[in-house]
């Protein structure tokens, strides 16, 4: 049995970029690994099927955000049994508590990734992954109470603010723990993904790391999406890897709508170097 290696963000930052990453790095494939297979090294926090089993239900849709709440410590120890050794598992939970149930179990919990975007940048991403208008993305950033209800496939997420969300993740020093900036994966991606393996007790060998990081480019991770589909785009989105670029905001937003964001999330941005 071993403990959860948490690979944590608020939507559209990057987690799916760092798991593509970690399972070729980590699997260290001939050809770039699948991207609709990243549930083979990386388990769900809100996969339905580990509260089925958890508590003996069958609809989550049917269940209470709060009902939900009790059963995430026992899914949490369900996936230290899942293997021997640590297991990764993906969640865009803010780490906190919600219905006064801490979102991630310590007990269970070995460490974790988080990984943090623009969010500038970000209200792009989620207008189109969730078909809202650029100022509803603004809001929702904004949102305290920012999350997902239940439904047949996946149990309740809350996000809080963007703000919120950032600082529950970062605020404290914890060697267990490191941060990682999109811009940072886009920019340094040698550098940045050979500290995340550092982090991890890996040692990969220069050319496994390079390798791994060219499959899981977002070049690749397109070409993947359009040959083959990906099962995590929304409804919404007519594509869930979009342009991967940094800044894109510049050509986008109205300096009103800049201004709602910093204005919204100034202190945090100040900390990450996010302010215009």
């Amino acid at each position: 049995m071993g403990g959860i290696i948490w690979l944590a963000s608020y939507p559209k930052s990057g987690n799916t970029w760092l798991r593509a990453y970690l399972h070729n790095l980590l699997r260290d494939p001939e050809k770039p690994a699948n991207i609709n297979q990243l549930d083979q090294f990386c388990l769900g926090d809100s996969q339905a099927y580990w509260y089925h089993n958890a508590g003996g239900v069958s609809d989550l849709s049917k269940m209470s955000m709060a009902d939900v709440a009790k059963l995430r410590p026992l899914v949490h120890k369900a996936f230290t049994k899942a293997h021997s050794d640590s297991v990764f598992a993906k969640t865009h939970n803010l780490l906190g508590e919600a219905f006064g149930v801490p979102t991630v179990t310590m007990e269970h919990t070995v460490g974790g990734v988080y990984v943090l975007r623009n969010p500038l940048d970000m209200v792009m991403s989620m207008s189109d992954h969730y078909g809202i208008s650029l100022d509803e993305a603004i809001e929702m950033l904004a949102d305290p109470e920012a999350g997902t209800g239940n439904s047949k496939t996946n149990a309740f997420e809350f996000y809080g603010t963007w703000s919120q969300h950032v600082h529950s993740w970062t605020s404290e020093d914890n060697d267990s723990l490191i941060h990682v900036r999109y811009e940072d994966m886009a920019e340094k991606p040698k550098q940045t993904f050979a500290r995340i393996a550092a982090f991890l007790g890996l040692s990969p060998s220069k050319a496994r790391l390079e390798k791994a990081i060219r499959f899981s480019s977002f070049k690749v991770l397109q070409g993947q999406e359009r040959r083959d589909g990906f099962r995590e785009r929304t409804q919404h989105s007519k594509q869930f890897f979009r342009s991967g670029k940094v800044g894109i905001w510049r050509s986008i937003l109205s300096e009103a709508q800049v201004d709602k964001v910093t204005a919204d999330h100034h202190e945090q941005m100040d900390r990450f170097g996010y302010l215009p």
